[in-house]
């Protein structure tokens, strides 16, 4: 007769397989450091940012892909602490490799691949996560089919290294292979005592979609060398803030 932890266990066992089938692995990477996602993490299967799988992003406008950028150098920051690397690859690098250093990030981590046209972007991204000496592939482009989101899932359950799609400004906002879909927006900073100058990075994040998970939106900024949620009263300021730049 099986006792009440043998039947937990079971359960804790099914949970498992079933989470490795629609790609959630047990067997996948541990991060170097948690991610520190704060109440983020809680939308999430397990209570932690899926590694080992395919993120997508969007971004519709210059500024929010900037937010963007920033907001994923701050998951790699973790995920690099270790003498990790990455791939990013994009036939229109939005990415300023020294501004990599306020997130935590040495250049020198970072291979960057910059190609003429989106099919070897994506040619490269599918090659880059099936490397498993890598610890993260971050691929920019605009468009990309199901189909085509399909192997990069695959390539990465095999390797178990973590992709991160940034998509920007696409026509077609169709469903894809991806366990998550991101939209980052910019907000303004809140320097104390109204002085000048530019703040720690803030953004308004929106979860849009987790496979096995709850989406939602939080206001969040990087701040010594990780995510914090803002108060109440600071989402009000940044908000503010981030209206006046807008009308300026």
């Amino acid at each position: 007769m099986k006792t009440l932890g043998d039947k937990n266990e079971s359960i804790r066992q099914l949970k498992a397989k079933i989470m490795e089938l629609e790609g959630f692995s047990s067997s996948s990477k541990p991060p170097s450091a948690p991610l520190g996602l704060g109440p983020i993490e809680s939308s999430f299967p397990g209570g932690s940012f899926p590694l080992g799988t395919v993120h997508e992003f969007i971004s519709l406008h210059p500024a929010d892909a900037a937010s963007t950028n920033g907001f994923i150098s701050g998951l790699l920051s973790s995920m690099v602490s270790k003498g990790g690397f990455c791939l990013w690859i994009s036939n229109r690098r939005s990415i300023f490799p020294p501004g990599l250093k306020r997130f935590g990030i040495e250049p020198d981590r970072v291979i960057f691949i910059d190609l003429k046209k989106e099919k070897d972007v994506l040619w490269a991204m599918e090659l880059g996560l099936k490397c498993s000496t890598l610890s993260a592939v971050v691929g920019e482009l605009q468009e990309l089919s199901f189909i085509e989101s399909q192997r990069l899932q695959l390539a990465v359950e095999q390797s178990k290294v973590t992709g991160l799609l940034h998509r920007h400004n696409p026509k077609q906002q169709h469903a894809l292979a991806c366990t998550t879909r991101w939209k980052i927006v910019s907000l303004g900073s809140n320097l104390p005592g109204g002085m000048p100058g530019v703040g720690f990075a803030t953004w308004n994040v929106a979860l849009l979609k987790v496979r096995n998970g709850r989406p939602g939106e939080w206001k969040m900024e990087w701040k010594d060398g990780r995510f914090l949620p803002l108060t109440p009263l600071e989402s009000r300021k940044q908000i503010h803030l981030s209206r006046d730049q807008h009308y300026a």
